[in-house]
């Protein structure tokens, strides 16, 4: 039997070590549909509920695997539908390729059904390599530089595969003019930057009384490097949400996140520092780094396009963090004398520590949000992967959840969609079956595509060594972090039609599946839940009936900004006198850590 140029695609990706697509059926990708079943299902074919989830469960896999992430498509609806998730991996630099189905070749340019214009639909999305293979002789340079492509770039890619041709006999580019060879092979490679720009980067960090760090997922690794640096200078470290995992939150001068999720000494080490480096991270809101001309800045990053747009860095190093900073420590002045702002910084993380110990302990109605978090914290197996969807959850997972070596977590930190803590997990769950997955899901990102996605772990769950994939699912009845952004940023008071989300019985829906469904209404029942997700035997939903007043407030919130925001909605808001209450006791922490809670 000839091999067909679909037969071959399959190939080529096991020869480049790929092991999982996450994919939807359809006619426009027949051909691999049918080379599938002649492979023996391999690379296997992980099938979603949609193809938007394919996209986000192939990114999941990519983040957390640090492997390609491939996902497939048929043409027209199909290849639509993956586009949020290939812009997901886009923003956040995660390498995805993309394989889809196109009409036709004869069809082509007759309005034919489901034809539409890949090309200039993929253009941006896939900006850096998006390609249609028309003849067989193309197929092996396209779908290597395709791969190649989203590794050396982290990014996502395409390859359009019209259903004709899939299903052509393939032939291998031969040795005529015109025709483009290829080759698997992808060597490693580091990028350093220069002895000059090192020294005057060296130079900067060593004149600095009050240095400030700052980690993206560009600096995961090189954890090892940023904790000597960090000590040779005395310095606060704080973290970008990507970065949550680069750094062991356990120790001392570790700040936390960052920005309106993140927490208040990080936002004190900004404010404070003489000298900022960035490693890895290109964090953009810049009213959370230091004044302009207050600090010298240093950043490390290995994309020459992403570097110097943040902040006014007087050097900019283009390099490998791991590579760069290994060259760099030589330079450092390892005798620091005064520790004052060392030790400035170690304590107000402690003091935040109690802060957030408090918040969790107020009372709420039923439940308070963060208490929820704040429980899963100890409890977090030491292998644990987390994700967190967008929303106010998100926020929980920033402030709550301490992270130790060896655990993962992530979330769509740039695009920052809706939709993705499921899929993330359950693409985890195929990066690592060995190891606990965990979604942190609020219930908009639940309705919108965590139900169905609950099918989905159902169907895979024997093929996890370790089958527990915990969603917790934050049940409020409220687009929680919509609703806060226009009592806080518009002044304006909840719009209930907008924002009022129906009543859903998640864990009944998960027992429908026949996966542990667990619900919890009461705050003495949160670590049980808890401890039954982590110690079910399979997939586990656990829903948290909580307080929707509770509020996601800024680590740079003043008592007049919450004065000013409370007198603006006062008047309208189905929810005032709780939310004013809420915000009240959880400000209060920030002034009176200690005090006895009722």
């Amino acid at each position: 039997m000839s091999t067909k140029v679909s037969d071959h695609v399959l190939q080529r990706l096991r020869e480049w070590g790929v092991e999982h697509v996450f994919g939807y059926p359809g006619d426009g990708i027949n051909g691999l549909l049918a080379a599938w079943g002649r492979a023996d299902n391999q690379p296997r074919f992980i099938q979603s509920r949609h193809e938007e989830m394919s996209a986000f469960q192939a990114v999941g896999y990519a983040k957390f695997s640090g492997r390609l992430g491939v996902c497939t498509a048929t043409s027209g609806p199909g290849a639509i539908h993956l586009l949020n998730g290939l812009y997901d991996a886009k923003l956040d630099h995660v390498p995805v390729l993309a394989i889809v189905g196109q009409t036709h070749r004869t069809a082509m340019g007759g309005s034919y059904q489901q034809e539409v214009d890949l090309h200039s639909l993929y253009k941006d999305v896939a900006s850096d390599f998006v390609e249609t293979v028309t003849v067989p002789e193309q197929l092996p340079n396209v779908l290597d530089r395709a791969i190649r492509t989203a590794y050396a770039r982290r990014c996502p890619t395409a390859v359009i595969i019209p259903g004709d041709v899939q299903e052509l006999d393939y032939s291998a580019p031969t040795h005529e003019f015109k025709m483009v060879p290829s080759s698997l092979d992808r060597s490693s490679w580091t990028a350093v930057p220069s002895e000059e720009s090192l020294r005057r980067a060296a130079e900067i960090l060593n004149t600095g009384d009050k240095v400030a760090i700052l980690v993206g997922q560009g600096a995961a690794g090189a954890r090892a490097e940023v904790e000597r640096v960090a000590e040779m200078l005395g310095a606060g470290v704080a973290k970008a949400l990507l970065g949550k995992d680069a750094l062991s939150d356990e120790l001392p001068y570790v700040t936390g996140s960052i920005g309106l999720l993140g927490t208040r000494p990080s936002y004190e080490l900004m404010r404070d520092c003489d000298t900022l480096l960035t490693i890895g991270s290109s964090f953009p809101y810049t009213q959370f780094l230091p004044e302009f001309g207050k600090a010298r800045g240093v950043q490390i990053d290995i994309d020459p396009h992403m570097v110097g747009m943040r902040y006014p860095y007087e050097v900019n190093l283009v390099g490998d963090a791991r590579a760069t900073l290994q060259r760099l420590i030589p330079m450092l002045d390892a005798d620091r004398g005064e520790r004052d702002w060392y030790e400035t910084v170690c304590d107000n993380v402690k003091r935040w520590r109690e802060v957030m110990e408090g918040r969790a302990g107020q009372s709420a109605d039923p439940i308070n949000p963060e208490y929820v978090a704040h429980v899963l914290d100890p409890l977090l197996p030491s292998d644990a992967i987390v994700s967190s969807d967008s929303g106010s959850t998100a926020n929980w997972y920033a402030r709550h959840l301490t992270m130790r070596s060896g655990m993962r977590g992530s979330l769509s930190g740039t695009l920052a969609t809706m939709g993705c803590g499921v899929p993330y997990a359950i693409g985890a769950k195929f990066a690592h079956p060995d190891r606990p997955a965990i979604a942190l899901v609020g219930d908009g990102a639940m309705q919108m595509n965590g139900m169905a996605e609950l099918i989905t772990a159902a169907k895979y769950r024997d093929l996890w060594e370790d089958p527990r994939l915990i969603v917790a699912v934050w049940n409020n009845q409220d687009l929680n972090q919509v609703t806060w952004e226009m009592r806080a940023m518009e002044g304006a008071p909840s719009f209930l039609p907008s924002q009022q989300l129906p009543d859903v019985q998640y864990a009944a829906f998960a027992r429908s599946l026949g996966l542990t469904g667990i619900r919890v209404e009461k705050p003495e029942d949160v670590e049980a839940g808890w401890r039954a997700g982590l110690e079910a035997d399979g997939p586990a939903v656990i829903e948290f009936l909580t307080d929707p007043a509770v509020p996601p407030i800024p680590p740079h919130a003043t008592w007049d900004q919450m004065e000013a925001t409370a007198a603006s909605i006062l008047k309208g808001d189905a929810d005032s006198a709780s939310m004013v209450r809420q915000g009240f006791k959880a400000k209060m922490q920030e002034f009176f850590p200690s005090r006895e809670r009722k």
